[in-house]
C-alpha cells in the first residue's frame, strides 16, 4: 500500500509539533529550577524564649517596685483572712430556744483491716464513733461579732469551769484568744455546724447516750 505525500506531509507536520511541544515543556522545567537571587532583605527567623520573656517581666516589675508591691498586698490578704476569717454563711442569732439530737454514725463504705490484712470492720457496717470514744467536752458555737454573744458565752464557759470547746461561726479567733487566753476554734466552711444540724447560735452540744444533743439558746 502507497501513502499519498499528502498523508506523509500531515504525518510530518505532527511530529514536528510534537517534537516542538517537548523542547517547549523542557525549557519551561529548566527556568522554573532556575535560582533567581535574592529579592529584597533577608531576615532570620527567630521565636522570642518564652522563659527570657517571663523573667523580663519579673525584672522589670523588681525594678520599678511592682513585684514589692503585690507581695505586701498578697501578704495583708491572707493575714486578714487568718485573723478574720469569713463568717459561716446561713446562720442567725437564736431568738428562741431550740433543742434537737444528731446521730453522728456512718456507715464504712470500705473495709477497715488490721496490720495483718484481716477485716476487722466490712463494708455496710453502721459505726458509732460514741460507742468508742465519747464526747470529752461541750462544744460551744457562737458569733463572736456579736457582743451579745461573747458575753453569754463567757457565762456558760464559767458554769462548765472552763471545760468547754469554743469554735466560732464568725469574728477574729486570734482576738478573741488573746482575750480570754485559751484555745479558741474556727468552724471553717462551716463544716461542723452544716453536719450537726445547727441554723442558729450560740449553740452548746453535749453528748446524750449514743447521740449529740444540740440546745440553740436564746
Amino acid at each position: 500500500m502507497r501513502f499519498s505525500d499528502r498523508t506523509i506531509a500531515n504525518r510530518n507536520g505532527a511530529a514536528a509539533l510534537a517534537a516542538a511541544l517537548f523542547i517547549l515543556m523542557v525549557a519551561m522545567v529548566s527556568a522554573r529550577a532556575e535560582d533567581l537571587g535574592v529579592i529584597g532583605p533577608v531576615y532570620p527567623i527567630a521565636e522570642p524564649s518564652l522563659l527570657e520573656f517571663i523573667l523580663g517581666k519579673l525584672r522589670a516589675a523588681d525594678e520599678d517596685g511592682t513585684l514589692a508591691r503585690l507581695q505586701r498586698e498578697a501578704r495583708a490578704r491572707i493575714q486578714h483572712e487568718v485573723d478574720d476569717p469569713a463568717p459561716v454563711a446561713g446562720l442567725t442569732r437564736s431568738r428562741h430556744p431550740r433543742r434537737f439530737h444528731h446521730d453522728p454514725s456512718i456507715v464504712v463504705q470500705e473495709a477497715i483491716r488490721d496490720a495483718e490484712g484481716r477485716v476487722i470492720v466490712p463494708p455496710g457496717t453502721v459505726v458509732n464513733p460514741l460507742d468508742t470514744v465519747a464526747l470529752s467536752q461541750p462544744l460551744l458555737f457562737f458569733d463572736a461579732r456579736d457582743r451579745e454573744q461573747i458575753v453569754q458565752a463567757q457565762k456558760l464557759v464559767d458554769a462548765h469551769h472552763g471545760k468547754v470547746k469554743v469554735i466560732l461561726t464568725g469574728g477574729s479567733y486570734l482576738a478573741l484568744m488573746r482575750r480570754w487566753q485559751r484555745p479558741v476554734f474556727y468552724d471553717q466552711q462551716g463544716t461542723l455546724s452544716t453536719r450537726l444540724g445547727i441554723r442558729h447560735v450560740p449553740a452548746l452540744v453535749t453528748q446524750d447516750g449514743r447521740r449529740l444533743r444540740i440546745d440553740e439558746l436564746p
